[in-house]
């Protein structure tokens, strides 16, 4: 697993504020689901991309089918697919999104080339990663057990 420290890890989450999350599921049981929903409940401006499900409303906002059919900027590119779907993904993120500073790719999610034409690109990358988990213990949520409430759930 790549090594972040913590001082890292923070400051990419607080300078970037509009995600687009790649393979986002409408299902609020699968993980890209409710990690989506708590970045979108922080704060964040969360654009969902899933082509399975374009068209569709999520959390206020419009499914896309990819990350070219997003018309504003896009901080941050949040990978919830296999490690070798990221090449291309990367590729569509470097070509079309305004503005991109972070390619993160969700726990599991690795793929040395990409991350190294994305850093090349000037971006920051995060790989094998939540950023809901980060979020939570570098924002105070999360208490010495792990987690503050004392019960483990996917709903908020």
């Amino acid at each position: 697993m790549p090594d972040y420290t913590d001082q890292h890890l923070k400051d990419v989450l607080t300078r970037n504020k509009t995600i687009a999350v790649v393979g986002v599921s409408t299902n609020p049981v699968r993980p890209s689901y409710y990690v989506a929903r708590y970045l979108g409940l922080k704060g964040y401006r969360v654009l969902p991309v899933n082509p399975g499900h374009a068209g569709k409303s999520l959390f206020g906002q419009t499914i896309h089918a990819s990350l070219s059919d997003i018309q504003e900027p896009v901080d941050m590119v949040d990978i919830f697919r296999r490690s070798e779907a990221v090449p291309p993904i990367v590729a569509e993120a470097l070509e079309v999104c305004k503005g991109l500073q972070t390619i993160w790719m969700q726990i599991g999610v690795e793929h040395a080339e990409a991350a190294a034409n994305a850093e090349a690109a000037g971006l920051t990358v995060i790989q094998n990663r939540c950023p809901k988990i980060e979020y939570q213990r570098l924002f105070g949520e999360l208490r010495m057990g792990g987690f503050a409430t004392g019960i483990i759930s996917s709903k908020l």
